[in-house]
């Protein structure tokens, strides 16, 4: 089993042929991805990495019946592609865009909302099921199949925690990157609860940051639920100022719960095995399902 993206998934590359879509794409093939085409307005008809491009995703899925979109379309065109996607039907769209300006997510945020679709990011590292689908900007090699799924806030700690946890012996059943801006489609919460619901994933990792609720609506979700799996947490930006926008545009500290402290103690208190360090996570897991 795996979550959101799979062997069998269809994916199309809005904005393909441009220079992050052509490079990313190319990686994605690489790894052994479904990638049954892409996108960019004005040169459908062509082949870009010997695959089809359409005008439309509407035409992608009408012609190769495509049913997960990743976006590499620049910021002030990346809402348009989204809603475009959710519209023709896509089932999961992954946005890597960073910098779309939060008036445009909140339109996407609505439009989706009836949606039977479901929206990962902007401004994330996609998903990665390893061995089967790379949907995003993750290096694979990293990557093992296993038994432990990761939900993550930063892209380069979602690589840190599977290096670690691969090196203990263990692999992943999905990595989700859910982004670091202040309005994205799926949640921590979100995320946390398609792995608790997936059988092969007997762990899970969670890392965030400081700034807004996810982390502890996730970790109340967890203990209300009667906490299945184990959960490892943890919170970046145990040092920043308050205040400060760190890293990502969501990582603003605005009030005493948004501090890493003050998350760390609300996933202690939910049950959550909650490390100090990035360096710890790998340890952690091990020593859960040792």
């Amino acid at each position: 089993m795996s979550v959101l993206v799979n062997k069998n998934s269809k994916i199309i590359v809005q904005g393909f042929t441009g220079s992050e879509g052509t490079f990313h794409a190319t990686q994605m093939i690489d790894y052994g991805t479904n990638v049954v085409g892409g996108v960019t307005p004005g040169k459908g008809g062509q082949l870009h990495l010997n695959k089809p491009v359409f005008n439309t995703v509407q035409e992608a899925v009408d012609k190769v019946a495509a049913d997960t979109s990743i976006i590499f379309v620049p910021p002030a065109f990346a809402a348009d592609a989204i809603m475009e996607s959710a519209l023709a039907g896509i089932k999961v769209i992954i946005c890597i865009t960073e910098g779309i300006p939060v008036a445009d997510m909140v339109k996407v945020k609505a439009y989706i909302e009836n949606k039977d679709c479901r929206l990962v990011g902007p401004n994330c590292p996609g998903v990665i099921t390893p061995e089967e689908a790379k949907v995003g900007i993750m290096p694979g090699f990293i990557f093992r199949k296993g038994n432990v799924g990761i939900v993550s806030k930063s892209g380069t700690l979602t690589y840190e925690a599977a290096d670690q946890v691969v090196k203990k012996g263990y692999g992943i059943t999905t990595a989700i990157g859910i982004g670091g801006d202040p309005i994205i489609g799926t949640t921590t919460k979100d995320a946390v609860e398609l792995l608790m619901n997936d059988p092969e994933t007997e762990c899970i990792v969670m890392i965030g940051e400081i700034g807004g609720q996810l982390e502890a609506e996730a970790a109340k979700w967890v203990k209300e639920t009667g906490n299945k799996k184990p959960v490892v947490g943890f919170i970046a930006g145990q040092t920043a100022p308050k205040g400060r926008t760190m890293g990502h545009a969501g990582a603003i500290v605005g009030g005493k719960d948004d501090t890493a402290q003050a998350k760390m103690k609300i996933l202690r208190e939910n049950g959550i095995y909650v490390v100090d360090s990035p360096a710890k996570i790998g340890d952690k897991v091990a020593e859960i399902l040792g």
